[in-house]
C-alpha cells in the first residue's frame, strides 16, 4: 500500500520520523550522561532536543495519520498502525511533559522529567519496531512498483504518476518470485 503523502516520490512520514526519533533518543542519552557526570550542560542540551523532538514528532504524525486512514479496515496493518500511532502519541506526550517539567530550570530537571523521558524512550523502541513491521512486513508506505531494479522516483513517469507504476516500467524476471521460498 502506497503512502498518500509523498515528496519527490517518497513517503513524507518516513522522511520526517527520523527527526523526533533521533532528537528524543539523544535527549535521553544526554540525561544519562548528566546522571553519570553531574554536568548540567548535558541536561540543558537535552531540554532543547526534547523541545525540537516534540515539535518534529507532531509534524511527523500528520502524514502518518493520513496514511493510517488509508489502510483498509479489518487488516492486521490497520491494527498495528493504530498501536504504533497511539503509542507514539504517548511518547510525544511524555516528552512534552518532561520538557514542561524542565522549563523553570533546564540545567537541573526534576526526577520526574528524566523518568518521563526514559519511559518515553522505552515505548519508542516498541513503536519504532511496530513502524518497521508496518513497512517491512505489511508493505505500508511501499510503492506498488517497488522491486530491485525499479526506476528512480525522480524519473519523469514516476513523478508524473506519483509512483513507479508497473504498467509503465518493465519488470525484471525475478519481480514476481516469492523470495521467501527461494532463500
Amino acid at each position: 500500500m502506497e503512502s498518500r503523502v509523498k515528496v519527490a516520490g517518497h513517503p513524507l512520514h518516513q522522511m520526517l520520523l527520523v527527526f523526533p526519533l533521533g532528537l528524543l533518543a539523544t535527549a535521553v542519552v544526554f540525561d544519562v550522561i548528566f546522571l553519570v557526570t553531574d554536568n548540567a550542560a548535558w541536561t540543558q542540551a537535552a531540554f532543547y532536543m526534547i523541545g525540537a523532538g516534540v515539535i518534529t514528532g507532531v509534524l511527523a504524525a500528520v502524514p502518518g495519520a493520513l496514511d493510517w486512514w488509508a489502510i483498509p479496515r479489518g487488516t492486521r496493518a490497520k491494527r498495528v498502525g493504530l498501536i504504533h500511532g497511539v503509542g507514539n502519541v504517548v511518547v510525544v506526550t511524555l516528552c512534552a511533559v518532561s520538557w514542561l517539567l524542565r522549563r523553570d530550570n533546564p540545567t537541573l530537571p526534576p526526577t520526574e522529567a528524566v523518568v518521563a523521558g526514559l519511559v518515553g524512550a522505552g515505548i519508542a523502541v516498541v513503536t519504532g519496531w511496530l513502524g518497521g513491521e508496518l513497512v517491512d512486513r505489511l508493505g505500508v508506505g511501499v510503492d506498488e512498483g517497488a522491486h530491485l531494479d525499479a526506476p528512480s522516483s525522480l524519473t519523469s513517469r514516476a513523478v508524473a504518476s506519483g509512483r513507479g507504476d508497473r504498467r509503465h516500467f518493465p519488470q525484471p524476471a525475478y519481480a514476481g518470485v516469492d523470495r521467501r521460498r527461494h532463500v
